[in-house]
């Protein structure tokens, strides 16, 4: 029997459901016994095990691979796993290459890992310069009423800010609370934070004027040495603001642009780890002993010929699984009269017969997808999850900083787009675009309906059924089996 079953059938029936398979194949497991096996149930399927002396892989895969290339235009691989035992020559050569990839990618993950907490400080930074932008705008606002009618609120605030930070606060002595402490100008700072938005110094001064029947002069000279301090500083910190925000939007910019690339050159290196980590399903086989020269290999293979139908399709498919297995035994060779070991391989195939749309295919490689590379989907999630933490508003800045899209646009594209859409693309297949626009839900819906009966045809069912009936038949006269 086939050893390329799922011994997690549970979560393998699961993720068929997740994503849409709701019938899973039932057939002969072991002698007698029936079961499942954690693939689709298919129209039709395809069994042959092969067991010879020095047999090589190579031999019999590449013989239906060139099959599969006369009559599919279409081949995807879906799965490369393998696991060979600890003691092999085959298993301390991988475990060198696999701790190089290993180093690469640790490496790679440090530094993303400080750049985004970077990141995390500059769209905080950003955060604030919007919001002291906002008190500053407001106020600049108000110049276009009249003296009277103009609001207060966010002056005063700012206010508050330049004593703070400019001043120092009730501890300075030369600063507005430190004056009226120190002395005695009771009445200081109310006056200065009672003052309205000034357009410029004539503003100021008519207000100082009015102010002069019914306070000290004294008192009104030191209001208005401070109030015409604030103003300047107003002036210029406001522009210094807004320069700011400029610079940083670009710096995010560049940053951002900058992980994108460490990320990129991350991928590759967790494929490779991906692949060159052992198959745990494999590792604990009773076909793998530790003081064996053995090693275990499964292949997944989906081939398919594809039909247009509107902006969706119907794909004849053949899901084929590949498992090798080698076992060392002793032999005399004749040449020295040495002992040496000679593996005998065994060979098994599984053709499974599928008449799937386009959104079926794309779903059974997700599934793949999530199952196979789960190294690179939990590295993928971190750095995901770090990312969106910073909400909406990083990817407001970006869109801000390259200067193509107004605020209100970026908002409801944000709203639109994934977070893979925007970051890890490449990793997900996009929606099929039209040359005139996006295609709409209801027409890929429409599509997806007709491509589900044409699969039903003869033409889609029959095509890929005939081949995989063949190719087996082929197979087995070509390698001196019983074939009828």
């Amino acid at each position: 029997m086939e050893n390329f079953y799922y011994t997690d059938l549970s979560s393998r029936s699961a993720l068929l459901k997740k994503h849409g398979f709701d019938k899973e194949e039932h057939r002969e497991t072991i002698k007698e016994d029936y079961g499942p096996t954690g693939f689709p149930q298919p129209l039709k399927s395809y069994q042959q095990t092969m067991e010879a002396y020095d047999l090589s892989l190579e031999e019999p895969y590449f013989w239906i691979l060139d099959n599969f290339k006369e009559n599919f235009p279409i081949i995807e691989k879906l799965e490369d796993s393998f696991a060979a035992s600890e003691n092999s020559a085959f298993f301390g050569v991988t475990q060198q290459r696999l701790g190089a990839q290993q180093d690469k990618v640790s490496q790679f993950l440090a530094t993303v890992g400080k750049m985004i907490k970077e990141l995390f400080q500059m769209v905080r930074e950003l955060r604030i310069l919007d919001e002291r932008l906002g008190y500053y705008n407001e106020a600049a606002a108000q110049l276009g009423k009249s003296i009277g009618k103009r609001s207060k609120s966010s002056e005063i605030t700012l206010k508050g800010i330049f004593i703070d930070l400019v001043q120092g606060g009730a501890k300075n002595a030369a600063s507005v609370f430190g004056m009226s402490r120190e002395l005695e100008f009771v009445t200081l700072p109310d006056l200065f934070f009672d003052a309205p938005v000034f357009a410029n110094t004539n503003e100021l001064d008519r207000h100082i004027s009015g102010l002069e029947v019914d306070f000290n002069k004294n008192v009104l000279r030191v209001l208005q040495r401070h109030l015409k301090q604030f103003m300047e500083w107003k002036k210029r910190t406001h522009e210094e603001h807004k320069n700011r925000r400029i610079f940083m939007l670009q710096y995010l910019n560049q940053h951002f642009q900058i992980i994108k690339m460490y990320v990129q050159w991350i991928k590759p290196y967790l494929k490779h780890v991906a692949r060159l980590t052992m198959h745990d399903k494999n590792m604990g086989s009773a076909d793998l002993i530790s003081a064996f020269e053995g090693s275990l290999l499964d292949i997944e293979v989906l081939t398919r010929k594809r039909t247009p139908v509107g902006k969706s399709g119907a794909n004849g498919c053949i899901l084929a699984t590949f498992t090798y297995r080698t076992r060392p035994e002793m032999k005399v060779v004749q040449e020295g009269y040495q002992r040496g070991p000679v593996h005998i391989g065994k060979f098994e195939m599984n053709f499974r017969v599928y008449a799937w749309t386009d959104k079926q295919v794309e779903a059974y490689k997700a599934l793949k997808e999530e199952e196979t590379i789960a190294i690179i989907g939990d590295v993928s999630t971190s750095v995901k999850e770090a990312m969106e933490s910073l909400g909406e508003q990083l990817y407001i800045y970006l869109d801000e900083a390259k200067g193509t899209k107004k605020k209100e646009e970026v908002k409801k594209e944000v709203a639109k787009k994934s977070f893979t859409e925007k970051f890890f693309g490449d990793f997900y297949t996009p929606k099929e675009k039209s040359s005139t626009g996006v295609v709409t839900d209801a027409q890929l819906a429409k599509d997806h309906i007709k491509a589900a009966k044409k699969c039903e045809t003869k033409a889609i069912t029959g095509h890929c059924t005939f081949h995989a009936f063949n190719i087996k038949r082929n197979f087995k006269k070509a390698h001196r089996m019983i074939a009828w």
